[in-house]
C-alpha cells in the first residue's frame, strides 16, 4: 500500500460566523498555517470591507509573547488585476504543495464557495488567452444565442452568472473553445499539479436569527471602523467606482452611497444589511450544492448561545471522532 495522503483541515460557512477565529484556533492547536479562500481578501487595500481582521492571526500567550499564525493568499494582488477562480486555484495549489513539501499542516478557510470548490473538487481549469477574432465574430450576436452556444459547448454551465453578463458570456465561450485544443493540452502539462491531500471539511453556521444579528453587528462595527473612508480612499488612489462596485456587497454599496445613489445614510445601511443576509443564504445554498456533488461537509451543531470556545471544542471533538490524521 502507498503512503496515506496528508489531511488539510477546511473551515467554511456563510459570512459572519467566525470562520477565521475557528481556523486560527485550530491552526494554533495543530501547528498549522492558514490558507485563505476569500475573493476580496486577495486584494491589497481591501481591509475593513473584506474583513481581513489580521489582528486575529496574532495570538497572545500566557508568558506575554505573541504567536503569529502564518497565513497565505491575503494581500497578494491589487485592484488593477481581475483576480479569477483560475488564479486562485493555481495559487492555492502552489501554496498547499509548498506547505506539504515542508511537512507542515494547513487549514483552508473562507466563504467564497467557488474558490473552495475549485480546490476541493479539483476543477479542470486553464489560463486562456484572448481570442480577438472570436470576439469580433461575436459582436452583435444576441445574448440568447451566445448562451445557447456556451451551453452547447459545455453541456451546461456551473456558474449561471456567465449567462447574465455579456462580457462573462463571451469570455466563457472563449474558454470553452480553447479548453480542448492541442495548445491547451501542452499548457496543462506545465501547470501546478493538484496537491496530494485529503480534506476534512468543517462547516460552521448558526440559527437564522443569530446569523442575522451577527451580520448586523459586524456591519455597524465595520462602518464605525471607517469602511466608507476606506472606499473613498481607494477611489482617490485610482480605483474607479465601477471597479469597486464589481467587488460586490460592501464595496458596491459604499461606492453607490459615495456617488449619491441612496436617499439617506439609513437607507444605505438597511439595504446593505439585507444584501449581506441574502448573500449568506446564497453561500449556504452553494455549500449544500457542494455536498450534493460529493463533498462531505461535517457541520458543527450550534444554537443561539454557542460560544466561540464551544465552537472550537466541537470542532476538535469532530476531528478526533473521525480519526483525522494531521
Amino acid at each position: 500500500m502507498g503512503a496515506k495522503n496528508k489531511t488539510c483541515l477546511v473551515v467554511l460557512g456563510p459570512t459572519a460566523t467566525g470562520k477565521t477565529s475557528l481556523a486560527v484556533a485550530l491552526a494554533d492547536k495543530y501547528n498549522a498555517e492558514i490558507v485563505s479562500a476569500d475573493s476580496r481578501q486577495v486584494y491589497r487595500g481591501l481591509d475593513i470591507g473584506s474583513g481581513k481582521d489580521l489582528n486575529e492571526f496574532a495570538l497572545p500567550k500566557p508568558d506575554g509573547t505573541v504567536r503569529n499564525i502564518p497565513y497565505h493568499l491575503i494581500d497578494i494582488t491589487d485592484l488593477t488585476t481581475e483576480y479569477s477562480v483560475f488564479n486562485y486555484q493555481k495559487d492555492a495549489y502552489k501554496v498547499l504543495n509548498d506547505i506539504s513539501a515542508r511537512n507542515a499542516r494547513a487549514v483552508l478557510v473562507g466563504g467564497t464557495g467557488m474558490y473552495l470548490d475549485a480546490v476541493l473538487r479539483g476543477y479542470d481549469m486553464i489560463d486562456v488567452p484572448t481570442n480577438v477574432s472570436l470576439r469580433n465574430s461575436l459582436n452583435g450576436v444576441p445574448d440568447a444565442e451566445l448562451a445557447e452556444r456556451l451551453i452547447a459547448l459545455k453541456g451546461g454551465v456551473h456558474n449561471t452568472t456567465d449567462l447574465t453578463e455579456r462580457h462573462r458570456l463571451i469570455r466563457a465561450i472563449e474558454i470553452a473553445e480553447y479548453e480542448n485544443s492541442s495548445e491547451a493540452k501542452a499548457v496543462r502539462a506545465k501547470m501546478e499539479p493538484r496537491p496530494k491531500l485529503d480534506y476534512f471539511v468543517i462547516g460552521l453556521t448558526f440559527p437564522r436569527t443569530r446569523l442575522r444579528n451577527g451580520i448586523h453587528k459586524r456591519l455597524i462595527a465595520r462602518l464605525d471602523e471607517g469602511m466608507l473612508d476606506e472606499v473613498k480612499r481607494l477611489h482617490e488612489e485610482g480605483a474607479s467606482y465601477e471597479r469597486l462596485e464589481r467587488l460586490g456587497l460592501e464595496y458596491r454599496f459604499c461606492s453607490e452611497y459615495l456617488e449619491g445613489k441612496f436617499e439617506s445614510y439609513e437607507a444605505f445601511v438597511d439595504k446593505l444589511y439585507i444584501a449581506i443576509g441574502q448573500f449568506a443564504k446564497r453561500q449556504e445554498t452553494w455549500f449544500r450544492g457542494m455536498e450534493r456533488k460529493g463533498c462531505r461537509i461535517n457541520w458543527l451543531e450550534t444554537d443561539e448561545n454557542t460560544t466561540k470556545e464551544e465552537v472550537f471544542q466541537k470542532a476538535v471533538a469532530l476531528i478526533e471522532k473521525n480519526g483525522v490524521q494531521l
